[in-house]
């Protein structure tokens, strides 16, 4: 069938308004992903020189960003508990209810995290990887050796772990010793649950690929049960 030149300007006409659509159509999508590669560059960037930094300073670290992430992941229940409250009690968005950060709460917990679980969980999983590989002779990586190495930090390590970070959150908050029991009773098995219920899926992929995850939010479980 042949076209007209009239057929031929109609069609014309109808495509190039089309056409002057795809710069607005494809700028946003280029704009995003040109984003995505630079945030992916740097954070491959930032995650290079963590892994320099651990290699030749592991202790000083695992110490320095287990207090950072610790910090932030009680920012992170703060916010989580407010926000559950919020929605059960169904308060009003007035002034009064308005989610604030507890910064001496951050404080304390930044320091657990500094104190105790980057130096200890540095030197638990090192002393832990060397006893599942000379003592039980497992070989690094395999699965016996992950299964091993996860039941066995959640069960020593995960236990000692809660209860020395709800009986520092207690003496830090000022309360007696008899208050701190009460409340290392009433807390420690919900959270010790809620944590064998997550960490070993957290931990096995690491563990598989022979990284040694230092165990740095594993309490911020324990922080949901803590008034914000």
């Amino acid at each position: 069938m042949e076209m007209s030149v009239g057929h031929g300007f109609q069609i014309f006409s109808v495509l190039v308004p089309s056409f002057s659509l795809y710069p607005l159509i494809i700028t946003p999508f280029f704009y995003f992903f040109n984003f995505c590669g630079f945030f992916l560059d740097k954070m491959l960037r930032i995650w290079k020189w963590y892994q320099s930094c651990l290699s030749l300073h592991p202790v000083k670290t695992q110490i320095i960003s287990s207090g950072f992430l610790w910090g932030i992941g009680d920012v992170a229940a703060q916010y989580i508990t407010h926000s559950t409250a919020k929605k059960r009690l169904q308060y009003h968005k007035d002034d009064d209810n308005e989610f604030k950060v507890n910064w001496k709460r951050v404080a304390v917990t930044s320091m657990f995290g500094f104190g105790f679980v980057g130096p200890v969980g540095h030197f638990w999983y090192e002393e832990l990887d060397k006893f599942i590989k000379m003592r039980l002779l497992l070989r690094p990586k395999s699965a016996r050796f992950v299964a091993a190495k996860v039941a066995m930090d959640g069960l020593i390590f995960g236990p000692f772990d809660l209860f020395v970070f709800f009986t520092y959150m207690g003496f830090s908050a000022g309360k007696s010793t008899a208050q701190v029991k009460e409340d290392v009773k009433r807390d420690f098995l919900p959270a010790l649950i809620l944590e064998g219920g997550v960490w070993p899926i957290v931990q096995t992929v690491p563990f598989c690929h022979g990284l040694n995850n230092k165990r740095m939010l594993p309490g911020n479980k324990g922080l949901l049960l803590l008034p914000p």
